[in-house]
């Protein structure tokens, strides 16, 4: 991979932590439109403390949902830039689609992900760039900016107080350094399942936490922080550190697309996970991921999702 490119033809991307990223496209996705109403409240938020004419990176973009909602709050407030920047070039290509179909609605695209009416034809311009966020010569490769947010993607990076500092040299003095990272585990089943010990979730959250232990484990050069994100953000030379939550909510049946969000969800803890549940847990989780069983969640209606999205931010001296 070339660091630094702008966006041509997509090519698979090295990671730190080894998970294929453009395999998650589908999860990716679903988890965009889900989240549509937190990132739009998230986005305005951060988008009132910018400057006219702002540009603002998005780390680790993704599938560029969170993207289409600064689009928006850019568009609202007569324009900007947006640059994308991620290391799996498959992503970036399906992000900077969805990023310009919001940013120029003309084109014939005429909604966001959650359904929210695209924004006006305002000067928004957008570019995407292929970076590893690990890259020391990161600020060198990508334009100063007035916003970087960089959303559950730094505790990814082997050292993540470096990776934070890095963020800090992009943006410009006065501009904002945006992390969303932690809040609360997102829940979706009942207690009570009617097949295996009831409690499932807890013990996949439990099995998420001893795999993500791992995972940090298994990164080449993984450096420890064994502080808060506020504590990094100001040990980075931030000022005004603070934190927010945006509430993801939505209640059973849900909204369409919930029941293959959680399908494609727990088949990833089934995967990750499997190593710490026991044989009975891998049994349910079987039988709630198979279409053919009498167990399969996509027949349920009491599937939802309850969560939040926490960001910690800071402004440059």
């Amino acid at each position: 991979m070339n660091r630094g490119q702008v966006f041509n033809e997509p090519v698979s991307g090295h990671t730190h932590d080894h998970i294929d990223w453009a395999d998650r496209l589908a999860l990716l996705r679903a988890a965009d439109t889900l989240d549509a109403p937190a990132h739009a409240a998230i986005a305005a938020r951060l988008a009132a403390k910018l400057p006219a004419n702002p540009t603002v990176l998005d780390l680790g973009c993704g599938a560029g949902g969170m993207s289409t909602h600064f689009a928006r709050a850019l568009a609202a407030q007569n324009g900007g830039t947006i640059v994308l920047v991620d290391a799996t070039p498959e992503l970036l290509h399906e992000a900077e689609r969805t990023v310009r179909a919001a940013a120029h609605p003309g084109n014939g695209h005429a909604a966001l992900p959650g359904g929210h009416p695209a924004a006006a034809d305002a000067m928004v311009e957008v570019r995407a760039i292929v970076a590893d966020l690990a890259d020391q010569a990161l600020p060198d490769l990508l334009p100063a900016a007035d916003l970087v947010w960089a959303s559950r993607v730094v505790h990814h990076l082997p050292d993540q107080q470096a990776a934070i500092g890095a963020l800090t040299a992009i943006v410009r003095p006065g501009g904002v350094v945006a992390l969303a990272e932690g809040g609360l585990s997102f829940s979706c089943l009942p207690w009570d399942l009617g097949l295996g010990r009831p409690g499932l979730e807890d013990r996949l959250q439990a099995a998420q936490a001893e795999w993500f232990v791992g995972m940090r484990e298994g990164i080449d050069g993984a450096v420890p922080m064994p502080y808060g994100w506020p504590v990094a953000l100001e040990r980075a030379g931030l000022a005004e550190v603070s934190s927010f939550s945006a509430l993801v909510d939505h209640p059973a049946p849900g909204p369409d697309g919930l029941a293959d969000y959680v399908h494609h969800h727990l088949s990833r803890l089934a995967t990750h996970g499997a190593d710490h549940l026991s044989d009975e847990d891998r049994a349910t989780l079987a039988a709630l991921l198979d279409p053919g069983s009498p167990h399969y969640l996509g027949n349920r209606r009491d599937l939802f999702l309850l969560g939040a999205r926490t960001v910690h931010h800071g402004r440059r001296p």
